[in-house]
């Protein structure tokens, strides 16, 4: 292994030295760098893959002979803040990881990320869906290849529910008395981390998507047809303070972190959550039997079967500067092949957006299936975070304080309403 690769502990702790670093200076960059071997940085915020990338571009470098993959990784709440210095300045690295949709934009906006339509090989065999969160908003250009594709649905632990009789519910009603029956046991039936706002939406849009109409809605958002005081949507944020009696009772108390470890250590029979969580539960409780499945259709529901919210999460771009702009176009239509989507699914236990990946885990096959017998987006983090304040983060705080009695459904849909139409006009 010719690489040297960083974990974020050692880059923390000197990350004030780093940013000074990463300060801009005089250099323009572009050109590619002169010698036969080129080594590629490349940056990102998934500090707990650094192993697996390890074996990921030793693929790559065996298969593209003369590129080094030189792979940092950063702990995730700094890494907007530390990539945002390194691409202004002349050491930052050729190929970044970058985020999604609206949080793409700032990038795009400033320059420094490099087009690739036409470079880059099978971007057209990417869901739509998919492919936008690589796109510039304003001129449509595609700026990256997108890594993984995240669904939303409840995850459940097998044994728990094998102890107490319990069967994976159908229908609304059935869902209802699985929580009831739980709630009896002395078991919580749901753990979720309401300290850490950014999970709510996640919630909302787990039990609540098919409520509110899912992919219909969406359209009709957009184009100014309804709003978010409509009282479909309204009526799925509802469904929270129906379902607030099954979480932990000081539920804004408890942070994320300590909601893994309530389902992970057994004090929690299901956890709404991403298919990110995969990979931690797996690691977390190596012998945990869990499996995953759709929120039954609710009382009053717009659509009439269950769906798995989804989003495109991270991508691989080219910076602007990079002087290896050859090496990392070719690492790029690497990154869009099936053997790179293949690994991806093997090696950082992902749902791969790159089309005709084999899932050999069976909580991730079982997940997938899910996510294609019903699908939707998870619509805050797809078409509202493009302006501030971003639609997640207002929802996220409004569903705090329904928890705390200090507003309700309809009241937190008028505060998501007002918060996006200060930057959202509809039909653009």
């Amino acid at each position: 292994m010719r690489r040297r690769i960083l974990a974020s502990a050692a880059l923390l702790a000197g990350s004030a030295l780093l940013l000074s670093a990463c300060a801009p200076s005089g250099s323009s960059g572009g050109e590619q760098a002169t010698g036969d071997d080129v080594t590629l940085k490349v940056w990102s915020w998934r500090t707990e893959d650094v192993e697996a990338y390890n074996k990921i571009f030793d693929v790559f470098e065996e298969e593209h002979p003369g590129i080094t993959v030189e792979f940092e990784a950063f702990q995730n709440t700094e890494y907007n803040q530390i990539l945002t210095t390194g691409l202004a300045g002349s050491d930052g690295p050729d190929v970044p990881m970058v985020r999604a949709y609206g949080q793409l934009q700032p990038n795009v906006e400033a320059g420094q990320l490099e087009p690739i339509d036409g470079d880059v090989d099978g971007l057209d065999a990417i869901a739509p869906s998919v492919i936008a969160g690589a796109k510039g908003k304003a001129d449509g250009k595609t700026y990256a290849v997108p890594l993984a594709t995240q669904t939303l649905q409840m995850f459940y632990n097998k044994q728990i529910f094998k102890e107490q009789g319990l069967e994976v519910p159908t229908t609304w009603a059935e869902f209802i008395d699985v929580q009831e029956k739980l709630l009896a046991a002395g078991i919580t039936p749901m753990a979720l981390g309401a300290k850490d706002d950014w999970i709510l939406p996640i919630f909302a849009d787990i039990v609540g998507s098919a409520r509110y109409g899912g992919s219909e809605f969406e359209q009709k958002v957009l184009s100014g047809e309804t709003d978010f005081n409509d009282p479909d949507y309204v009526a799925s944020l509802g469904i929270i303070t129906e379902l607030q009696k099954y979480l932990t009772p000081d539920v804004v108390g408890v942070s994320y972190t300590d909601s893994q470890i309530q389902f992970t250590s057994g004090q929690a029979a299901q956890f709404p959550g991403g298919s990110f969580e995969i990979a931690t539960f797996r690691n977390q409780a190596p012998d945990l039997e869990f499996g995953s499945y759709q929120v039954p259709v609710p009382d009053g529901a717009v659509l009439d079967a269950p769906v798995s919210p989804a989003y495109a999460d991270g991508n691989f771009a080219i910076n602007a500067k990079s002087k290896n702009k050859e090496a990392a176009l070719e690492l790029l239509n690497w990154f869009a092949t099936p053997e790179f989507g293949q690994l991806v699914a093997d090696e950082l236990n992902q749902f791969s957006a790159i089309p005709g990946v084999e899932y050999e885990d069976a909580v991730m096959k079982e997940a997938w299936a899910n996510y294609e017998d019903g699908q939707a987006p998870y619509l805050l983090l797809v078409d509202f975070r493009y302006g501030e304040p971003l639609g997640t983060a207002v929802l996220g705080a409004e569903v705090q304080k329904m928890f705390l009695g200090q507003t309700d459904a309809a009241g937190a849909a008028a505060a998501l309403q007002t918060g996006i139409s200060q930057w959202f006009t509809p039909g653009e």
